[in-house]
């Protein structure tokens, strides 16, 4: 019970200077308008790219994978939104290798505060926003158009579907953080699976040998942002045979995963060496 208040208090601790330097970060880039405006635009637009590809696949096809348009929307929608709100709230995990390098790690080491809190908030970027705003905006045109029957349950997958995939993909950007406390060098490996693994939700799982979605369910089970809730919604058989009730258990896994993601930053943190400048 101690270790439980213990803990409780730690997490209130790290939220509290989370929100402390994210706001020091918003007020200075809400100090130039018109720059966060331009910036929001660009990524607004970068991102949007994808979803033209995927339009100009439909001017030629007129299903991918047994998928309509409306419901690859859904499905590039739910993944972007979720990676997108991961990123906002964790993506300067991923620039940890950095800090280990140059020796600006130890400068947090000292400070009264968590790592975690510090690294994740650090250059906290408004302009992330973009994303997921194109996120939402393609994933309100797939569920205008699709043709589901729904009903409280479906309805109520989908900001599941966002708010446990957001804790997924941070917890994969935390484990990729961690993993660079050993592999300085190691950014491009943790961006195979967050933004590699945003792109390969985009698409239809049919469309993919079954190995691999046996893999990102199994062994890296990004399957549970969006895969396998889309597919009961949809009323879809699982391409590799699966049970439907698997689609009601993200919340479990993306807790597990979040636990085990707290457990390797614990470890990589132990295992820190100062650089001694």
């Amino acid at each position: 019970m101690a270790e439980l208040v213990r803990e409780r208090g730690r997490l209130r601790h790290g939220v509290a200077a989370y929100r402390l330097i994210a706001g020091a970060w918003v007020r200075s880039t809400m100090a130039y308008r018109a720059s966060f405006a331009l910036t929001l635009c660009a990524n607004f637009a970068v991102t949007a790219f994808d979803f033209v590809a995927i339009l100009l696949m439909f001017s030629h096809v007129d299903a991918l994978g047994g998928f309509t348009l409306g419901e690859i929307a859904f499905l590039y929608g739910t993944s972007g939104t979720a990676f997108g709100l991961a990123e906002l709230l964790l993506g300067p995990v991923q620039r940890l290798g950095s800090r280990v390098r140059d020796g600006t790690l130890d400068t947090l080491l000292v400070r009264p505060a968590p790592v975690l809190a510090q690294v994740a908030a650090d250059r906290f970027a408004l302009r992330r926003l973009g994303r997921v705003t194109q996120g939402l905006l393609v994933l309100g045109y797939g569920l205008a158009v699709m043709d589901v029957d729904w009903d409280p349950v479906k309805l109520l997958m989908v900001p599941m579907m966002l708010v446990c995939g957001a804790a997924i993909f941070g917890a994969v950007l935390v484990a990729g953080g961690a993993f660079q406390f050993l592999a300085q060098d190691a950014s491009e490996v943790s961006n195979s699976f967050t933004y590699g693994g945003n792109t390969l939700l985009q698409y239809p799982p049919t469309v993919f040998a079954k190995e691999l979605v046996r893999g990102v369910t199994f062994v890296l089970p990004l399957a549970f942002v969006n895969w396998l809730p889309a597919l009961y919604i949809l009323d879809r058989e699982n391409p590799i045979g699966l049970p439907s009730w698997l689609a009601f258990l993200p919340p479990f896994v993306a807790a597990a995963c979040c636990a085990l993601a707290g457990l390797a930053w614990r470890a990589g943190l132990r295992s820190y060496r100062s650089t001694g400048s």
